[in-house]
């Protein structure tokens, strides 16, 4: 049996193996010889776009624009109208809030009209304080009338709390308000079933008379004078 005749026998030229495979491959992407043509092949010369500097490779990749800073709504709106921020509006209303707050704080007891304080607010206090010094059949008044004291003859009538106690009228003290002011003139005399005894002034030293200091200072007078607790 006869061999069979190769290319080369027979003097033919083989194919070639690129040929073959990628012929169309060449052919697309080769340059043309007319005119230079950029061809979007990747080559190992071209720069990088992200690290590549922009002035001096076109190619490189531009930095995204940023994006402006959108406002709120509301702080648009008022920025337009020139209103200012509710940070600030709330900043200015806390002094106001404050001012407010001592406007409407309540007026102390010693601001009462004179005849109100006494009768509601000094008397009440008073006998619970004398009580807690042992004193339990105490009867207090408040009058208007004339001054009866040893060498003191006064034809005009002033507020006086009167107060007895111990066999009722054997002991008693007057505690006067001639101005009908408690931070205005105050006197007090006192007595053991005889005529009062002279006019003395009372709390004149203190800037200031409060409810408090008032009751005090007659329940100090009155234990001066031994007629309280033990006394």
């Amino acid at each position: 049996m006869a061999d069979p005749t190769n290319h080369n026998q027979a003097g033919e030229v083989a194919p070639s193996t690129v040929d073959q495979q990628a012929p169309s491959v060449a052919e697309e992407h080769a340059p043309s010889t007319d005119s230079p043509e950029a061809t979007d092949l990747p080559t190992a010369n071209a720069p990088d776009p992200k690290a590549a500097n922009p002035e001096d490779n076109p190619n490189a990749a531009k930095p995204a624009a940023a994006s402006p800073k959108r406002e709120k709504p509301v702080a648009a709106a008022k920025a337009a109208t020139g209103e200012k921020p509710a940070a600030d509006e709330a900043t200015e209303e806390k002094p106001a809030a404050a001012k407010a707050a001592k406007k409407e704080k309540a007026p102390s007891v010693e601001d009462k009209p004179f005849v109100e304080f006494i009768e509601q607010d000094y008397l009440p206090a008073l006998q619970k304080a004398i009580a807690q010094k042992g004193v339990q059949d105490l009867q207090v008044s408040f009058a208007k009338q004339k001054m009866s004291i040893t060498g003191f003859e006064s034809a005009e009538e002033c507020w006086q709390i009167i107060g007895s106690w111990s066999e009722i009228g054997k002991r008693q003290f007057n505690l006067y308000f001639p101005d009908e002011d408690i931070q205005g003139k105050k006197g007090f005399s006192c007595n053991e079933g005889k005529k009062p005894s002279t006019l003395e002034s009372f709390l004149i030293d203190e800037r200031k008379i409060t409810l408090d200091l008032l009751v005090y200072g007659l329940v100090q007078r009155l234990d001066g004078q031994k007629w309280l607790g033990r006394n």
